[in-house]
């Protein structure tokens, strides 16, 4: 008489007979799910309210080192991309799932309960609801932050330059002469006079510096604009 194969899942359920009943099993799901459920709720509320600035215990033999940084190399970042650092109560945009997972899981991990997040993303990002490449950090202290999760889109990859002039006034100022020189270079020989002197092209460029720094102030002014080395950490809206 052949022997008959082995249905894993009939075995499965012989041995879930044993420990529970059916009634029993899902209660016990039920109770895990809203558990998980509530834990989540208490991990956004945590991201959407006020830090109080704690300092979170991590275990350091289970941390990945590709995932900490000083606040000096976050501070350089936020610069040169013209980004903010700020707690995550500013913060408009929405947190993925994964983001939540990540924390749990370094929760659950490290034996911890996380706190005082900070999330690096574009001005914007504070005043709408956008997706361009937002980092989300817990402090660890003594300066040092630990990346959780990264999401969205990845920034414009010439968004460094474009930003370069409003790192700092000097940046502005050699901005707006380089403009000022392309602007002059695009004039062509012979519009004001039949034979363009050197001495013209000097005022052609003085005129032009001046038309463009003066645009340049308008719209800083005007707009409320201020500087990257001024921005990296301020929450005010009008700073973006």
């Amino acid at each position: 008489m052949p022997l008959s194969r082995t249905n894993i899942h009939t075995k499965l359920l012989r041995e879930r007979s044993k420990s529970a009943s059916n009634t029993d099993i899902l209660q016990q799901v039920a109770h895990i799910f809203e558990e998980d459920r509530l834990r989540e709720n208490e991990i956004l509320h945590t991201l959407k309210g006020t830090s109080n600035g704690s300092i979170n215990n991590f275990n350091l033999e289970l941390l990945e080192t590709d995932n900490i940084f000083h606040i000096k190399q976050i501070e350089k970042i936020c610069v040169d991309y013209r980004l903010r650092f700020l707690d995550t109560k500013y913060f408009k945009g929405k947190y993925p799932q994964e983001a939540v997972a990540q924390i749990k899981y370094l929760e659950n991990k490290h034996k911890t309960t996380l706190d005082g997040f900070k999330i690096i993303a574009p001005s914007k990002m504070f005043v709408l609801e956008k997706a361009d490449d937002p980092l989300l950090f817990a402090p660890m202290g003594n300066g040092y932050f630990y990346l959780i999760h990264k999401w969205g889109d990845d920034l414009h990859p010439l968004r460094k330059w474009l930003v370069w002039p409003y790192k700092s006034f000097e940046n502005l100022i050699v901005g707006i002469i380089l403009a000022s020189v392309v602007a002059t270079f695009l004039i062509p020989d012979g519009l004001f006079t039949k034979k363009q002197s050197m001495s013209q092209d000097i005022m052609v460029f003085f005129f032009m510096f001046k038309s463009i720094a003066a645009v340049v102030l308008f719209y800083g002014f005007a707009l409320g604009k201020n500087f990257n080395t001024a921005i990296w950490k301020s929450k005010y809206d009008k700073t973006r």
